[in-house]
């Protein structure tokens, strides 16, 4: 060989040693129960309609949306989520080779404009697409779902936070130099800048004209440049320009952050949330999205992103976004304790579902100092003929008032007021009445408590069907199912952040996690026989 050929950019003319062998097609080299086979067949079953109408048209020189939905999500199963990495893969990988069927190899812009500008705009319809195949094969059973939910961090920077609260202080401060300023204004230029005491955009812009037709009429000549000496003039304009610039980026920070108390600014989505994957170990707040699963028979049906970091917001737009999409509507909800709340209660109740949630009581309920606390009304009697609570001293708390407190989302409950008549000389008072923010002075004070009627008939009816046997076995199976989902894709298939902006594109990059989740679960059952089974049994005691 001679060695002047390794340095030419053709390296087949120094690959001497080296021919072409059978067999030439890729599908032989392929096993017969390898997953991806599965992959490929799933899709080729889907309704993809929705993602086709995102294009313009389809080049006959490129991957087809079906295709590349194929190795989207195959690239997902194998915990490769670069867009570079998946071009590389395709290049290199028999089974991406496979998916592609001869079609050439997208580029890595490609693949990263199909997830921006394709995928996400259809991702929720191809999800509902994934569970009606799933209950048309018998492997969900379409009637309980188990819903869960973890925080997955931005790709926005840490550190490029927007607080809410900040800005509202900053514009509060931004006002009163604003109004000193207006008022300077009226006695230096004699004009009258401020109308009833209202001092808006629109008047400091009125204002604005006013100077600049002062400038124009006493032909004052504005100077920069170090050295020169500034008009009074000049430097009440540029003031005055600078607070309606101020105002306007104020503005528009409270108009991004909404009902949220942050953002991001590199990924005005994302809201910061505390994690519990916490390197510093400071509690730091970082930029992250509440990831929602909808588990049925071990398979992700629906998902959901969400700016809360609570979960109990998230629960009633998950179940109306679902029935909307999905073909079918579940009957029981399955959720834990960080769901709880009387307008989630009523909600479900009120679609015709039946919901299985754990009060956050349910545990601490348990406890020996929760038993011995006198100052908790579950350890007080109550008489429902006189609407009253006795407490450890014998004396009554009765209903006082009836209180209508409205929660963020517009809900409002009827919150009843419980009072004693007084707590004076009482020997149980210091372990009764708790919290030092009270204005009265603890003698003063007498015992309150402040209660929801149906917020407590609906908890005790769910208590009762969660503690009956198949309540427990659906608690069982939310714990084995939803919790382990997340703990596939975070730890399995280590995806631990994602690596597109913007809302639409987070919920289409789950979407594939969660897509690429149910084909591994699905020839995981397959191969272990599993197929068609859709709870754990409880373990019975011997």
């Amino acid at each position: 060989m001679r060695l002047n050929k390794i340095l030419q950019g053709d390296y087949t003319l120094s690959a001497l040693y080296h021919q072409i062998k059978l067999p030439l097609d890729i599908e032989i080299s392929i096993p017969s129960d390898d997953p991806v086979r599965l992959l490929s067949a799933f899709v080729e079953g889907m309704d993809l309609s929705d993602l086709y109408a995102t294009y313009d048209r389809i080049r006959k020189n490129q991957a087809t949306p079906r295709q590349m939905l194929k190795i989207m999500i195959y690239a997902s199963m194998n915990r490769i989520y670069s867009s570079r990495d998946i071009e590389t893969s395709c290049r290199r990988d028999i089974n991406f080779m496979y998916l592609l069927d001869g079609a050439p190899v997208p580029d890595h812009s490609t693949i990263a404009r199909f997830i921006s500008l394709h995928l996400s705009q259809c991702a929720k319809k191809i999800m509902s697409e994934v569970g009606t195949i799933l209950l048309d094969l018998g492997e969900i059973s379409g009637e309980n779902i188990f819903i869960d939910g973890t925080k997955i961090e931005s790709v926005a920077n840490k550190y490029t936070f927007v607080w809410k609260n900040a800005v509202s202080k900053n514009m509060i401060k931004l006002g009163n130099k604003i109004s000193s300023f207006c008022a300077e204004c009226e006695v230096l230029y004699d004009i009258k800048a401020v109308y009833e005491d209202k001092i808006t955009e629109q008047t400091l812009k009125k204002l604005k004209k006013k100077l600049y037709r002062i400038k124009k009429d006493e032909g004052i000549e504005f100077v920069h440049g170090i050295g020169k000496r500034k008009h009074a003039l000049q430097r009440s304009i540029e003031t005055l320009e600078g607070y309606i610039d101020k105002l306007r980026e104020y503005k528009e920070k409270l108009r991004v952050c909404g009902k949220r108390n942050s953002y991001a600014k590199t990924d005005i989505d994302a809201t910061f949330m505390r994690m519990k994957e916490d390197a510093m170990l400071n509690g730091q707040l970082k930029p992250a999205y509440n990831l929602q699963h909808g588990v049925d028979s071990e398979y992700v049906t629906w998902l959901g992103i969400y700016p809360h970091p609570t979960d109990t917001l998230t629960l009633i737009p998950f179940l109306k976004d679902m029935e909307k999409y999905m073909s079918f509507k579940y009957k029981n909800i399955v959720a834990d304790a960080g769901y709880e709340s009387e307008e989630n209660y009523v909600f479900i109740e009120r679609n015709g579902q039946t919901g299985y949630i754990k009060p956050q009581n349910y545990e601490l309920s348990k406890t020996r100092n929760f038993k011995n606390d006198i100052s908790r009304r579950e350890n007080m009697d109550y008489d429902p003929e006189t609407d009253s609570y006795t407490c450890r001293n014998g004396k009554k708390l009765s209903a006082v008032s009836v209180q209508t407190k409205k929660t963020s989302t517009g809900y409002q409950r009827k919150v009843t007021v419980y009072e004693c008549k007084s707590c004076r000389n009482c020997p149980y008072k210091k372990n009764c009445i708790k919290g030092n923010n009270c204005k009265t002075e603890f003698k003063d004070r007498n015992k309150k408590l402040y209660v929801s009627r149906k917020m407590e008939e609906k908890r005790s009816e769910c208590l009762e069907r969660i503690t009956g046997e198949f309540g427990t076995q659906l608690r069982m199976n939310r714990s084995i199912q939803a919790e382990g989902s997340f703990a596939n894709v975070k730890e399995d298939m280590n995806f631990r952040r994602y690596l597109y902006r913007g809302k639409e594109n987070v919920l289409a990059q789950s979407t594939l996690l969660a897509i690429g989740f149910d084909i591994n679960k699905l020839h995981h059952k397959i191969m272990s026989g599993r197929t068609g089974t859709h709870l754990f049994e409880l373990k019975k005691a011997s």
